[in-house]
């Protein structure tokens, strides 16, 4: 019988269908889906055993556990049905810019519902997601939380004051380190580094670096002036980059992105 039923089936869904599943959390037959005019639900179901409902009524009716995996935009047009389906339900929402209070008020009969905001990494279980519940949840609720949204990877519960501020480092944040990543492949190309060489390198000093700081858990400065002699090519570089403010600029970028995460709260 369905015990989760996910509303929606893209890329983050599957990802933590693949996760639960991977880990025994549940087992096929526990978890359904659902999706919109596409076949990211039917796909889904074929690739991992679970069961795909184009009904949404027949997916949640039985269901203890609904997780929104919806775009934000689909919310309004899930059909009013919904609402009365999801009374007595634990209501996961990884909806981003939708705050607890909007979609209290969408599913107000839900036992609890909590928010969430993971990441793209965790499409390889090397995420991590943040979560906010509407009232404190009992523990039998809080471990199935952590279950599912730890199929992602890792987990962190926080006040929902601090959502926006998570939107806007980890959840925004992959963006900024391939970006980073394609300026710094570009640098190395403008060296006279043939492309394909310039992708290696640079591919694998991010891969390393950020390895390096995991497994050794020191901070990033001194792990930074490990590197840097004085007089030497990294200083010459790091000059550089302090000279045009590279920090405050960062700072001000994800100040830019928890503004827009404020606002699309508000719509």
């Amino acid at each position: 019988m369905i015990h989760v039923a996910f509303i929606g089936a893209g890329k983050m869904a599957s990802a933590m269908v693949r996760g639960l599943l991977d880990r025994q959390v549940f087992a096929p037959g526990q978890i359904g889906c659902t999706s919109g005019n596409d076949d990211t639900g039917v796909k889904l179901a074929a690739l991992s055993g679970i069961h795909y409902e184009p009904d949404v009524a027949q997916l949640l009716r039985p269901a203890d556990i609904v997780v929104l995996a919806c775009k934000p935009q689909q919310l309004a047009a899930l059909d009013a049905s919904v609402t009365t389906l999801t009374h007595g339900k634990l209501l996961l929402s990884i909806l981003a810019g939708t705050p607890l209070v909007k979609l209290a008020g969408r599913f107000p009969g839900a036992r609890n519902i909590v928010r969430s905001m993971p990441n793209t990494p965790g499409q390889i279980g090397a995420g991590i997601t943040a979560f906010s519940p509407l009232t404190p949840l009992p523990p039998a609720d809080q471990a199935t939380v952590e279950n599912i949204l730890g199929s992602l990877g890792a987990v962190l519960e926080l006040p929902e004051t601090d959502i926006d501020a998570v939107t806007a480092v980890s959840g925004s944040g992959p963006a900024y380190l391939f970006e980073f990543t394609a300026a710094f492949r570009e640098a190395a190309i403008a060296t006279g580094l043939k492309p394909d060489v310039a992708e290696k390198l640079v591919r694998e000093t991010v891969r390393g670096a950020a390895k390096l700081m995991e497994l050794t858990g020191e901070d990033p400065e001194k792990l930074r002036d490990a590197v840097t002699s004085p007089g030497g090519t990294t200083e010459a570089a790091l000059k550089v980059l302090k000279a045009a403010n590279f920090r405050k600029t960062f700072t001000e970028a994800v100040a830019a992105a928890q503004r827009r995460s404020l606002e699309l709260a508000k719509l």
